[in-house]
């Protein structure tokens, strides 16, 4: 019988080093993420898209289609990342409620894939401007504006659908909330967050001429916190 007896010590290490795996890979991603994604989905469209002014965006595309190639890229990498961290948040939160832990996982799978399509629409304006025998019917100008009302749609696509990042952000903030192995500020932070992606979602369709950007800053702010804690800190591997 003796030989059948787990000793709290051992049972302390089996359940502990995953955990401190889950939080470092948890870490790593959303660094990665928060980088690619700052650089694909905010830096390079905020520096070649003129709103407006299809001419001036078609221009800028032509002058720096490698930065535009390499902000789509960034997405991909960010895909990667989002797709990793959906499974990982979920094992390292699934203790504390696996339903809720599943669910969150079910609206972070179809928020990514709404946003693959929507990033579609921004790679487009790269073969609609590309300068290709069959697009000879339509004019120059006729392209630049196609090229841009592409890259409009990117943009809602993106935006209206953050819906199904925040929903799933709030229930992974309630589960950390309520994990005990992590701190409820950091939940709550996260909680928060969500709230202000989904508020942004709704705000687009019925207020939008409202700021609604400001509603962004939460998630950031969660995010860099998220990203230094599991890093840095990790989980009480005893209480997970």
């Amino acid at each position: 019988m003796s030989g059948l007896q787990v000793t709290p010590g051992s049972e302390m290490g089996m359940a502990g080093s995953p955990a401190r795996t889950y939080a470092r890979i948890i870490g790593i991603l959303f660094l990665l993420s928060l980088v690619a994604g700052g650089f694909g989905e905010f830096y390079v469209p905020s520096t070649l898209i003129v709103p407006g002014d299809a001419a001036a965006t078609a221009n800028n595309i032509h002058a720096h289609a490698t930065m535009f190639r390499l902000g789509f890229a960034g997405y991909l990498v960010e895909a990667i990342c989002d797709t990793g961290l959906t499974w990982t948040l979920y094992l390292l939160l699934r203790p504390v409620r696996r339903d809720l832990a599943l669910l969150a996982v079910l609206f972070r799978v179809t928020g990514t894939t709404i946003f693959a399509i929507a990033e579609l629409f921004y790679f487009s304006a790269s073969f609609i401007l590309g300068g290709a025998g069959y697009l000879k019917t339509f004019s120059p100008d006729q392209l630049n504006t196609v090229a841009l009302l592409a890259l409009k749609m990117y943009g809602y696509g993106g935006e209206l659908f953050m819906v199904f990042y925040g929903l799933p952000s709030i229930l992974l903030g309630y589960l950390m909330f309520e994990s005990g192995f992590l701190p409820r500020p950091l939940g709550g932070l996260f909680l928060v967050a969500g709230i202000g992606f989904v508020a942004k979602s709704f705000a687009l369709v019925l207020a939008p001429h409202f700021p609604s950007s400001y509603l962004l800053l939460p998630m950031l702010v969660a995010a860099l916190f998220v990203t230094g804690w599991f890093l840095f800190k990790g989980v009480d591997v005893q209480k997970w």
